[in-house]
């Protein structure tokens, strides 16, 4: 049980699984900083989705640390406090090694990092001094599976989320002793509408079969399990990795 209203910043709101899980913590009364980057649309039907009314949503570039402060400015001025941050904004481009030229395999090497791992880490630096300032809060990084089992055509991808999970012990280590807990959730697939292409052409069933229960993830089973982390009684978990793909990152 929680003995107040919680403020919980979400970076990559406004669809797949940043949506699910704004819809979580707001369903369970908590009031949401909603981050998105480029789609206002998507970002607003969110809000509008959020159960509550003092919700709002915030604009930002997340591959620009100017950007990446401003965010948690703004929360901060708005909002007053940050409870909960969840790092979940992120790009993911292909860049086959055998088939891009230089200059394309530059570009998605920075955007990425810029993007998945050091935004991530920029607002975590920031939301953190919010936190040791109030006397603890959490941050929950959502990783990914090919963090472990490598993403061959978007190597910048894997090596993004090999980079947060590592980022994610090392803050774990450095803010117990501010009573600031830090975790990472590593999906597989899951069902959104990014992943529709994919899902739907001729992969779809070699994808579906990656995990023996023969299916892909829901952006609900992540929610769920941002919010468990978020839940009292969890803080022995820090530093924790924990898989929600379904057993697929195990290769057979």
């Amino acid at each position: 049980m929680k003995d107040r209203e919680r403020v919980v910043l979400v970076t990559g709101g406004s669809r797949g699984i940043g949506r699910a899980i704004a819809l979580m913590f707001a369903a369970n009364g908590d009031t949401i900083a909603l981050h998105y980057h480029k789609d206002t649309a998507s970002a607003t039907k969110t809000l509008t989705d959020l159960q509550g009314s003092t919700h709002r949503r915030f604009k930002a570039d997340l591959s620009q640390p100017g950007d990446a402060e401003r965010l948690v400015d703004e929360v901060l001025d708005s909002m007053k406090r940050i409870d909960v941050l969840v790092n979940n904004a992120a790009t993911f481009e292909q860049h086959p090694i055998a088939d891009v030229k230089f200059d394309a395999w530059v570009r998605s090497w920075e955007q990425t990092l810029r993007t998945n791992l050091l935004g991530a880490a920029h607002v975590s630096y920031c939301a953190a001094q919010a936190m040791m300032h109030q006397g603890g809060g959490k941050i929950i990084n959502i990783s990914s599976r090919g963090a472990f089992r490598g993403e061959p055509d978007a190597p910048a991808y894997g090596a993004s989320k090999a980079g947060m999970n590592a980022m994610s012990q090392s803050l774990a280590k450095a803010l117990a002793p501010h009573n600031i807990m830090v975790y990472a959730i590593a999906p597989g697939w899951v069902d959104t509408d990014m992943a529709a292409p994919y899902l739907e052409g001729a992969e779809g069933d070699a994808i579906r079969t990656q995990s023996p229960l023969g299916r892909i993830g829901t952006p609900d089973e992540i929610a769920r399990t941002a919010f468990f982390l978020a839940s009292g009684g969890t803080d022995y978990l820090t530093g924790c990795i924990i898989d929600v793909n379904g057993a697929s990152y195990l290769r057979t």
